[in-house]
């Protein structure tokens, strides 16, 4: 009885001074923020280079994943003057690469060398704890990489999931997720670059 009557009288004064949800910085508001954020939202890109390559690009870890797929074929060739160290490398897309990444990229891109293409997107799990001290606090949570296509299945897996920590600050209108750097904390940009694997889900 007493418990309610607590309840009542809070639920009472937080009408009185107009209490916003944001007010009270919960799991789930964090969560909310911290998804909708521009940072959190921004698409992974992938950039596919074809034509000549250094050898480091051609052999980089993306690169070898297009080739073991049959994506990609690369050819020996001069190294151009703005490329170096040689080998160098004529990279095409191969008949199943252009049925993969034809409907992935603008008909205005198709001619260049060089081409973006949208491949993952970030999706949280869970918030894991939250760490308040007075207007301000650090937000602890987990988040993996959701591919969107084919090529995003190739390079990211989605069982890996990374741990990342972001400021959140009190204003007069509730909390807010920290977008630009502090003296402390770190903005959610930074949080996502620095994030660590903690494990792979089967």
């Amino acid at each position: 009885m007493r418990t309610a009557k607590i309840l009542a009288v809070g639920l009472a004064l937080c009408c009185a001074v107009s209490c916003s949800p944001r007010d009270f910085l919960t799991r789930r508001l964090a969560a909310d923020l911290i998804s909708g954020a521009d940072a959190f939202r921004a698409p992974q890109v992938f950039w596919l280079k074809t034509g000549i390559v250094s050898n480091k690009d051609f052999n980089s870890p993306e690169s070898l994943v297009l080739q073991r797929r049959g994506w990609i074929t690369g050819t020996a060739a001069p190294c151009p003057p703005s490329v170096e160290p040689s080998p160098c490398w004529d990279v095409v897309l191969s008949p199943i690469g252009v049925e993969t990444f034809r409907p992935l990229i603008a008909n205005s891109m198709l001619t260049t060398n060089v081409v973006s293409i949208r491949v993952a997107r970030r999706q949280l799990i869970e918030i894991t704890g939250i760490s308040k001290a007075g207007n301000s606090a650090d937000v602890d949570f987990t988040w993996h990489w959701l591919p969107i296509n084919d090529v995003g299945t190739a390079l990211y897996d989605s069982g890996v999931q990374y741990r990342s920590t972001v400021a959140f600050r009190s204003y007069d209108d509730g909390w807010r997720v920290v977008t630009d750097p502090i003296r402390v904390s770190q903005p959610l940009e930074d949080a996502l670059r620095n994030s660590q694997t903690t494990q792979s889900t089967p």
